[in-house]
């Protein structure tokens, strides 16, 4: 069996731009598709593919994975970037997918089998004062969540993950007092019957984040995820001399020198990379197993512009990853669901996968076609956010 045909698929269903890879064999009717979704540069991703990658992969043999990623690897001389890994994922991803077809089982079968029977999530919860906040979690328990990330809006400024603060400018002190706030108000509302997460963003100074950790410790929070930017990670051993608070980090990660030494200095709680920007299934399946070994647990990124074959990827390993630690939830809009037949099910704060061979997932290409890119003055590209002074600040 021979590969004969690797493709791009750009498709954005419910508004976000989505990269799909679909690799086709020599085998009627057995092709793979993978999640290759960078979706602030999904036109360089698709380029990589198709004028580099499939050349490169046609007649070669869809069961040698791991030769294939790395050959794919080094064949640009120059790697670990996030366009070409997110290239590399989407085939990467498409080869498991094919495998599993191949063998009549789930991918997470071929990883080594269930650790669980469902993947707890945690739900989103954002609102304009303290008061939505609770309500809002109060609703994801009613429905059997156990997780949920807490954002607020901060007077007279923007935030990230909650609307509704005023001025688009982004200022550092209001954030932090705010934050602190928010989770004495939900612990006091809501007791411990809930695991409560937020997301800094990397959007403050190094050392208030710090400071922030610290201030957070009464409120026993599940994470403070992405404290610091992936440019000042060397601040995460002051961190931790400082603070217990759990830290997830790694959503911008795309390279193994950025998370390796904190792991292994047990420097971070749960890695939240996003897996088709370290290459796929292949080198997250890795960095899980030597995470466990450092009591790091995984917590894939997990957003909207992951696709749905993304989430299928991250819900096999999930499944089967002993040191699993939670998943991001996205909730499929009814268009992206016809367009991608067979996404995982949400069902009492779960995703539950499906037992239908390989990733259980399928791709509608004509019906995908009719939802092309939508028109933007950045072409997708992530919208500076400032500071009341006009500094732009990270991300």
């Amino acid at each position: 069996m021979k590969i004969t045909n690797v493709k791009t698929i750009l498709t954005a269903p419910d508004g976000i731009r989505l990269v799909v890879v679909k690799v086709e064999t020599s085998e009627p009717g057995l092709y793979g598709l993978g999640c290759a979704t960078f979706t602030q540069r999904p036109l360089a991703v698709a380029t990589a593919v198709d004028e580099y990658l499939k050349p490169f992969l046609i007649g070669k043999d869809p069961s040698n994975i791991e030769d294939i990623f790395q050959t794919s690897f080094v064949s640009s001389y120059w790697r670990n970037g996030p366009v070409l890994n997110n290239a590399l994922s989407g085939v990467d991803i498409a080869l498991w997918d094919i495998m599993g077809k191949r063998a009549g089982m789930p991918v997470y079968q071929l990883l080594g089998g269930k650790c669980r029977e469902a993947v707890p999530l945690y739900a989103h919860a954002g609102g304009s004062d303290f008061q939505e906040v609770e309500e809002n979690i109060r609703r994801y328990m009613a429905q059997g969540y156990r997780y949920v990330r807490s954002q607020v809006a901060i007077p007279g400024y923007a935030t990230y993950g909650a609307a509704g603060g005023g001025t688009p400018a982004f200022e550092p002190t209001p954030y932090v007092n705010t934050v602190i706030k928010l989770f004495a108000h939900l612990r006091e509302r809501l007791g411990d019957e809930v695991e409560l997460l937020h997301d800094v963003h990397e959007r403050i100074p190094p050392i208030q984040a710090i400071n922030l950790a610290k201030a957070l410790e009464p409120y026993h929070l599940f994470f403070l995820e992405d404290p610091f930017a992936p440019e000042d990670v060397d601040y995460f051993q002051l961190m931790r001399q400082q603070t217990s608070t759990p830290i997830a980090m790694g959503e911008l990660f795309n390279n193994p020198n950025e998370y390796v030494h904190l792991i292994k200095d047990r420097l971070i709680d749960f890695i939240r990379v996003h897996i088709s920007q370290i290459g796929g299934i292949s080198p997250a399946r890795k960095l899980a197993a030597f995470c466990e070994f450092f009591g790091v647990r995984t917590a894939w990124h997990g957003p909207g512009d992951v696709s749905p074959v993304g989430h299928a990827a991250n819900v096999a390993l999930d499944l089967a990853c002993y040191n699993f630690g939670i998943q991001e939830q996205h909730v499929f809009g009814e268009k992206t669901k016809a367009v991608f037949p067979g996404c995982p099910e949400i069902r009492d704060g779960c995703y539950w996968a499906t037992e239908a061979p390989g990733l259980g997932m399928d791709l509608d290409e004509a019906l995908a076609a009719r939802f092309p890119f939508p028109e933007h003055p950045l072409n997708g590209g992530w919208a500076p956010v400032r500071r009341r002074d006009g500094t732009v600040i990270r991300p």
